[in-house]
């Protein structure tokens, strides 16, 4: 059979003890109208399930960790093979069902879109909380929680984002590759706090609405306990990022030099 051209857009999947809602994610990313525009590459995290098996019996490219890294790691993993292989354009997305297949279309779409500047985006956001996304239900409690992220972002950096904590996001060459770089990137929770560093870098970041929908079935990676740990390290690290960048003025020469590679390899 002839193989398949690579396309400019890889999408990333981390995984990790998902045989329950991968299989439908992989079914609805294998309509013509997706496999047309992007690749898909899973990242699995040392499953202790059948994760691994669903993926390869379903021919797609699968990276299989030996020990659990961890959720940040496996995306950093899979920006680095996304630099390797020469995409032009990465979307990340969970295994868990909670983000519409229906929304890889827009995001990609917004990647290629320059604003009234003629400046592209560096990352789209999929919000769940801008006019025109769709329903997503959530408990008071982290009704408050997204509140006191978006309060932290726009005390940082003077922007309003709506969902900072959105885990569904296109990324432009220029920012896979400055994530995938040693010390750039939250190897456990990379959320608001990866968010703020972006916009405090000067790299574009915009928001579009979307659809999401609440896990069914599995085990969140913020079940029990975990929540509160999250809030505390996303503390720190918002505030660690706001010393690096802000007070210590780290990072700015590597910046540029990463966005004048990335603007060299899409032209």
């Amino acid at each position: 059979m002839e193989e398949e051209k690579q396309k400019e857009l890889l999408i990333i999947i981390p995984a990790y003890n998902e045989e329950e809602n991968i299989p439908a994610v992989l079914e609805a990313l294998e309509q013509p109208e997706i496999r047309a525009i992007a690749d898909i590459l899973v990242m699995n995290d040392a499953s202790s399930d059948n994760t691994n098996w669903i993926v390869k019996a379903r021919g797609h490219r699968l990276v299989t960790h030996v020990f659990n890294l961890g959720y940040g790691s496996g995306l950093q993993l899979g920006y680095k093979y996304a630099i390797r292989r020469n995409y032009r354009y990465v979307i990340q997305m969970d295994a868990d069902g909670q983000h519409d297949v229906c929304n890889i279309p827009r995001i990609y779409q917004a990647l290629k879109t320059p604003d009234m500047g003629g400046r592209f985006p560096d990352i789209i956001l999929a919000s769940r909380f801008m006019e025109g996304s769709g329903q997503y239900p959530i408990s008071r409690l982290r009704n408050l929680a997204f509140r006191f992220y978006r309060g932290l972002v726009y005390l940082g950096t003077g922007q309003r984002i709506s969902d900072p904590t959105t885990g569904l996001q296109g990324l432009s060459r220029a920012a896979f590759l400055y994530y995938s770089k040693y010390n750039h990137f939250d190897d456990r929770y990379p959320d608001a706090n990866m968010v703020m560093q972006m916009l405090l870098l000067g790299f574009q970041v915009r928001e579009i609405p979307a659809v999401m929908h609440s896990r069914t079935s599995g085990k969140s990676m913020h079940s029990g306990l975990k929540p509160v740990f999250y809030m505390f390290r996303m503390v720190f690290s918002i505030l660690a990022v706001l010393v690096r960048i802000k007070v210590l003025k780290m990072d700015v020469n590597v910046r540029q030099t990463v966005r004048t590679d990335g603007a060299k390899r899409e032209s």
